[in-house]
């Protein structure tokens, strides 16, 4: 396909803050989808495009928690174990259906989501293992939700992960592995099934992959006191999105 030089400086600067904003909270693909769509790439081909930049983000963001010592290797293991099922399950699901339905359920998500951004993630001072069924069940739910909308799993991932009791720098770590390695799998489905375009597809990593480094870098270096605000910025435009303001 082709595309004005507008668009692609759009889209690639948009890959480098929604690279940085997905490295430090989540919610960037509610920025890279629409700037896609500007670009020409619409529906299920704009969600399928938006994964590679996805995976992309999320590897350079894990070489920069690697280099800098964070992460939770034996717990990014047990949430990866049941999301990356539920990853293929949603991806396959989703790629079988229209844009006009894709689009209907995307927006009727965002609803639910609003309530979970606003909800402040907070590391529990004394937390409870979770039942081996209900983490199970929880994290293949959320690998099943970003295997097929993507946008915002992110958010999701560290409210989990706090409430569980994970400081916020490491609960972005572990959410940073646990999106790569769902996000490859649900790739490898929307390029089987042709749903990728690859020029806008490389742009947009090209953004992504520069500001998800520079975001792992912030976060480790700034700790909680710079996620946090950015956090927060992420809640704002994920919920201006749903409602409707742009």
């Amino acid at each position: 396909m082709r595309m004005s030089a507008i668009e692609a400086l759009l889209i690639f600067g948009g890959g480098i803050f929604a690279g940085i904003i997905n490295s430090m909270a989540g919610g960037g693909s509610l920025l890279t989808v629409p700037l896609l769509s500007l670009g020409g790439v619409e529906g299920l081909l704009a969600n399928g495009t938006n994964r590679v930049g996805v995976v992309i983000q999320n590897g350079s963001s894990a070489f920069g928690y690697t280099r800098k010592g964070a992460g939770g290797r034996a717990e990014t293991i047990r949430v990866v174990i049941p999301a990356v099922p539920g990853a293929i399950l949603g991806a396959s699901v989703v790629s079988q259906i229209d844009d006009a339905l894709f689009e209907q359920i995307f927006g009727v998500l965002m609803i639910p989501m609003l309530v979970l951004a606003l909800w402040r993630p907070r590391a529990d001072s004394a937390p409870k293992p979770w039942p081996l069924w209900l983490s199970s069940s929880v994290f293949f739910a959320v690998g099943f939700y970003a295997g097929a909308i993507q946008a915002g799993v992110g958010l999701i991932l560290l409210l989990v992960l706090s409430r569980v009791g994970h400081d916020l720098v490491t609960a972005n770590a572990i959410k940073t592995f646990v999106i790569l390695a769902v996000s490859l799998v649900a790739m490898a489905i929307f390029v089987a099934q042709g749903q990728v375009r690859w020029l806008p597809a490389l742009i947009l990593s090209a953004g992504t992959g520069i500001g998800g480094y520079a975001g792992a870098n912030i976060a480790v270096e700034g700790g909680e006191k710079v996620i946090k605000p950015v956090l927060v910025i992420s809640v704002l435009v994920l919920a201006g999105r749903m409602i409707g303001f742009y």
